[in-house]
């Protein structure tokens, strides 16, 4: 029996759109700390504010797009995402001071939330429904790949210190991305005019009074809030490893862990996704809890580069099981028409993790050091084993007891 397609021409295009955009994001995120403190003098507390501005950004537009993106189209909310996007990078040329740097940052942030939550709407309407684990899998590939290149990329456009050299190369980026954007296909019905019915027979925009729920999906809410509590323990790698490695002396090998991590996603991701779409997703979640616990614990101990690599290929198991798993759960939850809705309730806890642990990670390791920190991120992780089986796992249980 011939299965359905993942790999589509309309599907590859909106993996390479994403793929750029997080490139962009990854490149930036790096690159920007350094520029704050090497080109406008700023201190170690703004080095952080050009990353947390982005985030809280990112975060407020959250509550708006989902809404937006079920209301008025998923590509046209991922175009004009895209377009503010490629705007907020070009208006960084030229800043004469921080706080208009940070303003612009934050409207970056907000574009990048619209545009990030759109096109994956975009990509889980493209895959078919008995191969959406595989097929989110997949998508989710592109921006573990990106996770990989832009810090090492971003270093690279920013030793010589030339802003110039660094934004004429982040904004192309961007223009790829919107190119790949523009180019995205929708099946028929996904064009249809937006007085389209909700499933229930009321057209969308009929609703006139605002409720919590135009803003969160409900039926989202249990698994983002245990992507929340990955996030909060994966933003002490994103932020700290460097520092880490300096500290044991073993600075060398921070590329290395990377890669480590991004290929394990990579290998992985195939087989990952085929267990989602065939068996339980249980059998991903409380192994990837595990492993990605485990690997933070070990990197706590660690006073070799082996460590280190040994540490980053199974947080990669671990992480390349859990956001895939937990992306698609999110999304397939809610019926159809609240799918935007759905993306944003999961990116909105996702990004809210993010910030917040690489402020409280941070606290930790100034109060402490970069050991200690590492331990607490990983009874975060395992924190996280009671959030799903209590706010996921057992109402599920005894939902299908029920109708049973």
């Amino acid at each position: 029996m011939n299965r359905e397609r993942i790999w589509t021409k309309d599907f590859i295009v909106v993996c390479m759109s994403s793929f750029f955009m997080f490139l962009n994001f990854y490149i930036l995120a790096t690159a920007f700390p350094l520029y704050v403190k090497d080109s406008m003098n700023g201190n170690e507390q703004q080095m952080g504010l050009s990353i947390s501005i982005y985030v809280i950004g990112s975060v407020l537009l959250r509550l708006f797009s989902g809404r937006w993106i079920d209301r008025f189209g998923k590509k046209k909310m991922a175009v004009i995402g895209m377009v503010v996007f490629l705007i907020a990078c070009v208006g960084y040329f030229g800043t004469p001071g921080i706080v208009l740097f940070l303003v612009i940052r934050f409207i970056h942030g907000m574009s990048y939330a619209l545009a990030s939550t759109a096109m994956s709407t975009v990509a889980v309407s493209l895959v078919p429904k008995s191969r959406q684990g595989e097929g989110v899998g997949y998508f989710t590939m592109f921006m573990s790949i990106a996770m990989a290149v832009g810090p090492a990329f971003g270093l690279y456009l920013w030793k010589d210190k030339d802003i110039d050299l660094l934004l004429i190369s982040v904004c192309a980026i961007a223009a790829v991305s919107l190119f790949f954007t523009i180019g995205i296909r929708l099946p028929g019905q996904e064009e249809r005019n937006r007085t389209e019915t909700n499933g229930k027979g009321k057209p969308v925009q009929e609703k006139q009074r605002l409720r919590w729920s135009d803003f969160i999906e409900p039926k989202a809410l249990p698994i983002s809030l245990v992507g929340f509590c990955l996030a909060f323990s994966y933003s002490s790698l994103s932020g700290f490893i460097a520092s880490f490695t300096v500290e044991i002396h073993h600075s060398q090998v921070t590329g290395y862990f990377f890669v480590a991590f991004t290929l394990m996603i990579v290998l992985f991701r195939p087989v990952i996704g085929k267990v989602l779409d065939q068996y339980t997703e249980h059998l991903l979640a409380y192994p990837g809890i595990a492993l990605f616990a485990a690997g933070m614990l070990l990197l706590s101990q660690a006073h070799s580069e082996a460590i280190v690599l040994a540490a980053g290929v199974i947080m990669g198991i671990g992480y390349g099981a859990l956001l895939p798993c937990f992306q698609t759960l999110a999304m397939k939850l809610a019926p159809e028409h609240r799918r935007g809705s759905a993306a944003a309730t999961f990116f909105l806890l996702f990004d809210l993790g993010y910030g917040s642990g690489s402020y409280f990670m941070g606290m930790i390791a100034g109060l402490t050091d970069y050991r200690t920190m590492y331990v607490f991120a990983g009874f975060i992780t395992l924190i996280s084993v009671a959030v799903y089986y209590f706010l996921y796992h057992l109402p599920g249980a005894k939902r299908r007891v029920s109708a049973a």
